[in-house]
C-alpha cells in the first residue's frame, strides 16, 4: 500500500511516499530557513507564500524517487493541524484536490501523532511508552498506548522549547535557526559555568516552562554587557542548553516512573539536539529504555504523516474533502468526521 504523506504546518514543505506504513520510498524536505533567517523567526505569511511556490515541485520531486506516478498511489495523507493556518491550507489543499482528481482515499494527520508515532518508521517498538515531543511550537509529554490512543502528560505552559532556542540565539545575535546554532556552539563551552533557572523541575505536575530561562539570559546579556557576552558566548550557550534539556530528561524520566513504563521516545525538531540525547543516554535509569528517530525524521517531514495516514486508511478511514486546516488540534480531546461519522481518530 502505497501513501503519498504532504507536511506544511509550518515552514518546511515536505512530501514522501511510504510504503506499508514504514518503508520510505521518497521523503523530499524543502527549508525556508533562509527566507526566515533575517526575521530570527517564522514569518507566517511569507511561509505560506513559500509553500505555494515549492509544494508541488516537491511532491514531484517525491513521486519521482519514488520511482511511481499518482495513479500507483492508494492513499493521500496531509497535516491538517496543529500549525499555522496558512501554510497548513497550502498542503491540506493540494492532497485534497490529487485525492480527489485520482479518486483515492484522503485523510487529514494530525501533526503531534505524526511525531509521537515516526519512530516506527525506523524500528518496531511495543506499547506503552512515554513520548516527548518538543520542537519549536511544541513541548508536550504524551502516554502512547496505541495508535490513536494518546494520553497527554504534560506540556509547556508558556515557551516550547525550540522558542526558547530560537529566542535565546537571537538575544545572542546568532542567527537562526537558533536550535542549530547553540548546540553547535556549546560543544565546545562549559555547560556548568553559569547558573540559568531550571523552572519547575521539582515541581509535581509534569508540565513545562522555558519563558523564565529566556528572561534570565535577556537579563544576564544586558547585565554583562556586549564585550563579556561575545567572549562567553559558548559557555552561555552550553550553560543554557544544558539548563533546559536537563528539565526535558528529568520530566520525561519522571514520566515513565509514575506511569510504570520502560521505555521513552522522543521526537521532534530539538530531538535531533545533541546534548539533549547524550544526557538521555548517560542517564542512570538503566530500566528505562530510550529511543530516538533519525535527525532527518525529528524535523517535520511526510513521511511521518504518510506513515499515520497508513494506519488509518487500511483500516477503511478517510476524511471528508470538507476538512479544514485546524490552528490547535490536541490529541486527546480530537475529533474527527471519518466515513461520515464522528469518530475519536486523532
Amino acid at each position: 500500500m502505497l501513501v503519498l504523506g504532504i507536511e506544511t504546518s509550518c515552514d518546511e514543505a515536505s512530501a514522501a511516499v511510504v510504503e506499508d506504513g514504514v518503508k520510505i520510498r521518497s521523503n523530499i524536505i524543502y527549508s525556508q530557513d533562509e527566507v526566515h533567517a533575517r526575521y530570527g523567526g517564522v514569518v507566517p505569511e511569507l511561509a505560506s507564500r513559500k509553500h505555494i511556490e515549492t509544494i508541488v515541485p516537491v511532491v514531484k520531486e517525491a513521486l519521482r524517487q519514488a520511482r511511481i506516478s499518482l495513479k500507483e498511489l492508494n492513499g493521500i495523507a496531509a497535516t491538517a493541524g496543529p500549525g499555522l493556518i496558512g501554510s497548513l491550507l497550502v498542503g491540506l489543499s493540494l492532497a485534497k484536490s490529487l485525492a480527489y482528481f485520482q479518486h483515492i482515499p484522503f485523510i487529514g494527520v494530525n501533526h503531534l501523532e505524526g511525531h509521537l508515532t515516526s519512530i516506527f518508521l525506523e524500528k518496531e517498538l511495543s506499547f506503552p511508552y512515554v513520548g516527548l515531543v518538543v520542537s519549536g511550537g511544541h513541548t508536550n509529554l504524551y502516554l502512547v498506548q496505541g495508535f490513536g490512543d494518546y494520553l497527554l502528560l504534560g506540556k509547556t505552559r508558556d515557551d516550547a522549547a525550540g522558542e526558547a532556542f530560537d529566542k535565546v540565539a537571537k538575544l545572542l545575535g546568532l542567527g537562526y535557526p537558533g536550535g542549530v546554532v547553540i548546540d553547535r556552539l556549546a560543544k565546545d563551552g562549559n555547560c556548568q559555568a553559569f547558573k540559568f533557572p531550571r523552572s519547575m523541575i521539582q515541581d509535581e505536575s509534569l508540565d513545562f516552562s522555558f519563558s523564565g530561562i529566556k528572561t534570565a539570559v535577556a537579563n544576564f546579556v544586558r547585565e554583562r554587557g556586549k564585550e563579556k557576552v561575545e567572549r562567553s558566548l559558548k559557555d552561555i550557550a552550553a550553560s543554557f542548553q544544558q539548563a533546559v534539556v536537563e528539565v526535558l530528561v528529568f520530566k520525561a524520566i519522571k514520566a515513565a516512573r509514575s506511569r510504570g513504563v520502560d521505555k521513552i521516545v522522543l521526537s521532534g525538531g530539538v530531538a535531533a539536539n545533541s546534548r539533549l540525547r547524550s544526557l538521555f543516554r548517560d542517564s542512570p535509569e538503566e530500566d528505562i529504555k530510550i529511543y530516538f528517530p533519525s535527525p532527518l525524521l525529528c524535523t517535520d517531514n511526510g513521511a511521518m504523516i504518510a506513515g499515520v495516514g497508513y494506519r488509518y486508511l487500511k483500516e477503511g478511514k478517510n476524511s471528508p474533502l470538507s476538512l479544514n486546516a485546524r490552528s490547535r488540534w490536541d490529541l486527546p480531546a480530537a475529533s474527527r468526521e471519518v466515513n461520515g461519522k464522528k469518530s475519536n481518530d486523532w
